[in-house]
């Protein structure tokens, strides 16, 4: 691989600089196409939603990981054929990269973009020529796949004379079957004397990369030729996404949330941008409906609560200290109690025996008075 088809080279080349990460001024249209705003938008004096979840690639921030990851792919596309490998955690942002990369892609590359692999091999084939425009043959009681393969390889060979690439992507790989993955291996194996005709990208969750370690995946597993795991926000990062978030959705004022509850959402989202979506939101919901200009802790920790259904861990933290406190307390007192009660033994033992005085009998009444007078 030469230095000018390295992923570092075309991330350099095809990525804009890290400076346009700082977003424009949001426009009237894109303003209106943002569709119904937050209650808590006017309040904030905001243009769009910045928390969405949904894979906007304008929200996208261009972390370093980011800009790794859509480099892959991008290098991907000019490799000529084998398979592109991207993961990340649930919410990392594989989907958001992806469809920022399909707003980069040349404009001589079709696209098959599968959203649902949990399919027979024929039903993924069928998808794939729907996706690529091709007519997909009636099915053959008995013949299996071949019409669909046939079918397939006319349209690719055709598109490579055009001189037209073709990229196959398939998002939530992780549930495509043993028997689909060898099919899409196989698929790979249509070429020229020059290169392969389809390109492969697959996108999933981490287990993805447990399947195709699989022996019987080795083969496919050795024609991977680029891949990537993206992984969650530093805290730094988390600072500069939610911040770019604001700047995105058109917030004038900064600092609308402090620097503690900065770092509380790091730590209860662990950097993974679709958690740090979820809480923001309800966040500055919680602030418009306590009427206050900024977000502090306790309006996270509330947040957190109601989101991910358990308390912050700042919060399991001090009921921990609260509890140590109190059990600390009670063996405090206890041992005093214990020595109150050592220190009156030993007072009453040191006392020693008490001296027993006894009693002097009275004297007898004269016999002159105790008996009666005749």
């Amino acid at each position: 691989m030469s230095d000018a088809d390295h992923p570092d080279t075309i991330r350099d080349e095809l990525l804009p600089p890290r400076e346009s990460a700082t977003p424009v001024e949001p426009s009237a249209a894109s303003s209106a196409s943002a569709g119904v705003l937050p209650l808590y938008a006017a309040y904030f004096r905001l243009r769009r939603e910045p928390f969405s979840i949904a894979p906007d690639p304008r929200c996208l921030y261009m972390s370093e990981r980011h800009r790794e990851a859509l480099a892959h792919l991008l290098f991907g596309v000019r490799s000529g054929g084998g398979f592109v490998l991207l993961t990340g955690e649930i919410g990392a942002g594989k989907t958001t990269v992806c469809r920022c990369f399909l707003e980069q892609i040349p404009a001589d590359v079709n696209v098959a973009y599968v959203l649902n692999p949990k399919q027979s091999v024929q039903e993924l084939l069928e998808s794939v020529c729907q996706e690529f425009r091709v007519e997909a043959p009636a099915p053959v009681p008995g013949v299996g796949v071949k019409p669909f393969v046939d079918a397939l390889n006319r349209y690719l060979l055709e598109q490579h004379a055009a001189g037209r690439s073709n990229v196959l992507i398939i998002d939530e790989a992780q549930n495509l079957s043993l028997d689909v993955l060898e099919q899409l291996r196989l698929l790979t194996n249509l070429e020229t004397a020059e290169r392969k005709l389809l390109q492969i990208m697959l996108i999933g969750q981490p287990e993805l990369r447990d399947m195709l370690a699989q022996p019987a995946l080795e083969q496919l597993e050795q024609r991977v030729i680029a891949r990537y795991h993206l992984r969650a926000l530093s805290q730094d990062e988390t600072v500069r996404y939610v911040h770019h978030r604001l700047a995105v959705a058109g917030a004038v004022a900064q600092g609308l949330f402090d620097e503690r509850a900065l770092a509380l959402i790091h730590e209860v989202s662990r950097g993974v941008p679709r958690r740090i979506n979820l809480l923001c939101d309800r966040a500055l919901l919680g602030s418009y409906a306590k009427g206050k200009p900024r977000i502090d802790t306790e309006i996270v920790e509330r947040a957190a609560a109601e989101v991910f259904g358990k308390p912050a861990p700042s919060v399991l933290r001090r009921r921990g200290q609260l509890a140590q406190r109190q059990m600390l307390t009670l063996v405090v007192a206890g041992v005093l109690i214990g020595l109150a009660a050592a220190a009156f033994a030993a007072w009453w033992v040191s006392r020693g025996p008490v001296p027993v005085t006894e009693a002097s009998p009275s004297p007898a009444a004269p016999a002159s008075t105790a008996l009666a007078q005749p």
